[in-house]
């Protein structure tokens, strides 16, 4: 009963943390409007590859090494900080084009490497990122838990994860979305950039123990 109990907790707190909108979310959903449908899901894997890659540390006891050391906390904050401007900016020199599913833009788009590399990017240079999966995993596990259910709690969050950003990505590829928001896109992309800008920004402040 124990297990399902903190199970739960690792489903619940997971699902509203991933849901939650963040540079995650921003990196996903501008991928999959202002590219194609293939870029947003490569984007989201990107996105999930990140979490196995904090949930794993976290595991292992390497995050509570870089939420303790203020060199490694800032450094990975600072860099993560300025990545997501530097998104955010190249976004703000947006130009009207068409983003139309048949438009001959779709040449334009990036490679699914690219999109992989922004998502996994974005995820690993988000200290807070790592404090969440720490702070989580220290309330549910102790020491004698074992090392499978360890890794099946980590396993459901990045499941979430998996789920829940190729989702976005689906939707926000759709057809009708697209043609119907094409006259304002560049519009958009400037919000979104403005948007990143501001989670850069917030992520610049941020503190250990926020």
């Amino acid at each position: 009963m124990s297990f399902l109990n903190d199970w739960l907790t690792v489903f619940v707190i997971g699902l509203a943390a991933v849901i939650s909108p963040g540079p995650d979310f921003a990196l996903t959903l501008r991928n999959s409007l202002f590219y194609s449908r293939q870029t947003g899901i490569y984007t989201a894997m990107g996105v999930t590859a990140g979490h196995v890659v904090h949930a794993t540390y976290c595991l292992v006891g390497i995050g509570a090494i870089i939420s303790r050391s203020i060199l490694l906390f800032n450094t990975l904050k600072w860099v993560g900080a300025a990545y997501l401007i530097y998104i955010g900016l190249k976004s703000l020199r947006a130009k009207k084009h068409s983003y139309s599913v048949d438009s001959k833009q779709r040449s334009k788009d990036i490679s699914r490497w690219m999109a992989f590399r922004i998502g996994l990017l974005g995820d690993l240079l988000n200290p807070k990122a790592t404090l969440f999966f720490l702070a989580l995993f220290t309330q549910i596990i102790h020491p004698a838990t074992p090392l499978v259910t360890q890794a099946f709690y980590g396993a459901t969050i990045v499941t979430i994860a998996l789920v829940w950003y190729n989702l976005v990505a689906l939707l926000i590829s759709q057809r009708i979305v697209k043609n119907t928001l094409e006259s304002i896109s560049h519009w958009l992309e400037r919000v979104a950039g403005a948007v990143l800008i501001a989670l850069g920004l917030r992520l610049a402040f941020a503190r250990a123990r926020d």
